[in-house]
Parts: C-alpha cells; structure tokens; sequence
C-alpha cells in the first residue's frame, strides 16, 4: 500500500466508512466533551481524531481492526483532540 493510500483510508473500511466512522467519532467526542458542534465539525474532529488515535496506536504498538477499532481509536483520539483544543484556547474540558 502506497502512502497516498494510507493518507486516505482506514485499515479495513473504505473511503465512505471512513466518513462515516468521523462523524460517529466525532459525535461521540462531542458529547463526552460536552461540546456543541456541528455535522462538519464532527466530521473534520472524527477524522483527526483518527489520525492522533491511529498514530498513538502505532506508537504504543497497540493492533486495530475493522469499523469497531477504527471506531474506537477514532474517538479517543478526538476526545484528545477537543480536549487538546479546549485546553491551548482556555475552555474549560
């Protein structure tokens, strides 16, 4: 697999699973943050969420596979990064 392929794609969902686990990952980081969004922000929150969480997978050699993985790893990772964003714009988490 190319990097190109990697960029844009989740290990064993398609580009429309990868758009939908966003949102879901989103929107679960929305409401355990108590934050208030957006259908486009869940989005662009759940897939960089993916990236941070999918990263901190590798890093801590932690496996995952499929919708439930990537689902789960999604949203952690955007939990960290909504709370990373609170925290560098002086919300409270």
């Amino acid at each position: 697999m190319n990097n190109a392929q990697t960029l844009f794609s989740m290990p064993g969902v398609g580009f429309i699973g990868m758009l939908i686990i966003g949102i879901l990952a989103g929107y679960i980081a929305e409401k355990v943050t108590a934050s208030d969004h957006g259908l486009l922000t869940n989005l662009l929150v759940g897939i960089a969420g993916s990236f941070v969480g999918g990263t901190l997978a590798n890093v801590l050699k932690i496996e995952f596979y499929g919708w439930l993985g990537n689902l789960i790893v999604a949203s952690l990772g955007a939990i960290l990064v909504l709370w990373i964003w609170r925290s560098v714009r002086g919300h409270p988490a």
